[in-house]
């Protein structure tokens, strides 16, 4: 970070801290206060504080949803899942909790749950990049192949240098045999900063030379 945004940053703090003396029940400033210390990976400090914001205001759903990626951190999925949940159910149409749990079904192997979850999300925000992606991984394990391409064509039609996107599009090609495509697919994966396995990146290099 340069010293001018340092210098911001810490005003900022400063002013939350401010906030925070002159009235201790700010919920808010405890929860901006946590992301901050979120971007400055200090997250048992973090989570400290988002616990008093919700204490302090239980139907701050933002907060729910940023200990839910606390959890994530640790690995701690159900946690996660919990939370997230709590979040989808103080604001219904807030898309981001329905894309995490999404995200933490895939990872359970519940696979018709994280669909169901991550099309919900999508409902609420079309433009919602990593739902839609995580989707398409979804409709990968489930061997829908097409509509795996289909969702990561229109990821890449928003985000043409979202590298994921073009990973899980190089696996959907992967599985229908058609080496050439996936090759190109994993190529602007790396060109774009995923690391792809270098066996699989191999292989489709291979088999589309023959």
């Amino acid at each position: 970070m340069d010293k001018d945004k340092e210098q911001k940053l810490m005003k900022y703090v400063n002013q939350l801290r401010a906030a925070l003396k002159e009235n201790p029940d700010n919920s808010v400033a405890y929860y901006n206060l946590a992301c901050v210390y979120i971007g400055q990976g200090m997250f048992d400090e973090a989570e400290e504080l988002l616990k008093k914001a919700i204490q302090l205001d239980p139907y701050l759903a933002e907060a729910y949803v940023q200990l839910g990626g606390l959890a994530m951190r640790k690995g701690d999925y159900f946690t996660c899942l919990s939370y997230n949940k709590r979040a989808s159910e103080i604001r219904p149409k807030f898309a981001i909790p329905y894309g995490n749990m999404g995200f933490v079904y895939l990872q359970l192997g519940r696979i018709e749950e994280a669909i169901d979850c991550l099309k919900k999300a999508l409902q609420l925000d079309p433009r919602f990049i990593q739902a839609r992606t995580n989707l398409a991984n979804a409709y990968l394990m489930t061997g829908e192949v097409e509509k795996c391409i289909e969702e990561c064509e229109r990821v890449i039609m928003k985000e043409p240098s979202f590298a994921p996107a073009y990973n899980n599009l190089g696996l959907a090609y992967m599985e229908l045999g058609e080496y050439k495509k996936a090759y190109d697919a994993f190529k602007k994966a790396k060109e774009y900063g995923y690391d792809v396995p270098e066996e699989i990146f191999k292989e489709a290099c291979e088999k589309s030379c023959i």
